[in-house]
């Protein structure tokens, strides 16, 4: 059966692959405009750091979902989800090609698939929370869980301070584990036929390297100093706990700031900052391989197979 769906394109994998150039190249040669997919990306003043366009990118595609929210105020996968639905459907509605691109895969899981509804933030609870987290500690608190919801301790890092919070909130605030929320309410159907595309270098080395060339270029860029800035902000500043901030937390500006809190040897931050980018770059490969759907291609050995790919795709 033909399906009448409007078309959107989704350009996953880890970071530093190449997805921003792949984007960009496709925008620009299809009449489309992108919807970044990326958690850091949403957040003003994180510009280095975060690998965002650059201005000169910016003017040449349109972009969506780009410095919407100031680095101290929340934002969750659901709102991203509600906001890039609408996104799809403005660029669909003129004619236009969405691309999403980008590599947070809790983004692409509420927008793609759906989250089940449960209950939203509880500022008191959440407060509640990071105190527990400072007096007892993270692993206390993992254990906690374990013992509530053993499901979701399996799934959630005994060091992922956001959602180990996250799932003690749900369970305090409504009685119920978040494995039970999740598991009730089937995904509502995204209105749009989506070609999922991985970009992942098949030589894992490729991408290690790839990655410490890029935080050397951001550390030369000035990535420091955009995060003294960023501690300068009175909103931060005055925070008892900033690192408790998803802003913060972002890969990279965690290891800068906690440099810059104390003595510390510059070497040690780079090796620090680009262990943690591998490692996000491991989860998110451990997240991609879920997706079953999605054909994965080598996006420096594989090109001609992605072009051919994108064509057999669009009518």
């Amino acid at each position: 059966m033909i399906s009448h769906r409007p078309l959107a394109i989704a350009l996953m994998g880890p970071t530093a692959a190449g997805k921003t150039a792949l984007a960009l190249d496709w925008a620009e040669r299809l009449g489309g405009e992108i919807i970044s997919v990326d958690s850091a990306l949403v957040y003003r003043g994180l510009d280095i750091g975060a690998a965002k366009p650059d201005a000169a990118e910016m003017a040449r595609v349109s972009h969506h979902l780009i410095d919407i929210r100031d680095p101290w105020q929340p934002y969750s996968a659901a709102e991203f989800a509600r906001d890039a639905r609408a996104a799809l459907e403005a660029v669909s509605a003129r004619g236009r090609v969405p691309i999403l691109a980008g590599g947070t895969g809790l983004y692409f899981r509420a927008l793609l698939h759906g989250l089940s509804p449960m209950p939203e933030a509880d500022p008191h609870i959440r407060a509640q929370i990071a105190a527990e987290i400072a007096e007892r500690g993270l692993p206390a608190l993992h254990g906690e869980l374990a013992a509530l919801d053993p499901a979701a301790a399996s799934r959630i890092h005994a060091t992922d301070a956001q959602r180990i919070q996250r799932a003690l909130e749900v369970y305090r605030a409504s009685g119920r584990t978040i494995t039970s929320w999740r598991d009730e309410v089937p995904a509502p159907r995204l209105p749009f036929r989506v070609l999922k595309l991985v970009l992942a270098p098949r030589d894992r080395a490729v991408l290690h390297q790839r990655i410490e060339q890029r935080f050397d270029a951001m550390l030369a860029a000035g990535f420091l100093e955009e995060v003294q800035k960023l501690r300068a902000l009175p909103q931060l500043r005055d925070l008892p706990a900033p690192l408790d901030l998803p802003a913060v937390r972002a890969v990279g500006y965690r290891q800068a700031w906690e440099y810059l809190d104390g003595p510390g040897e510059a070497t040690d931050f780079r090796d620090r900052g680009i262990h943690a980018t591998r490692q996000l770059a491991k989860r998110q490969i451990t997240w991609l391989r879920g997706e079953l759907d999605a054909r994965w291609f080598d996006p420096m050995t594989q090109r001609q197979s992605l072009e051919e790919a994108l064509a057999l795709f669009l009518p």
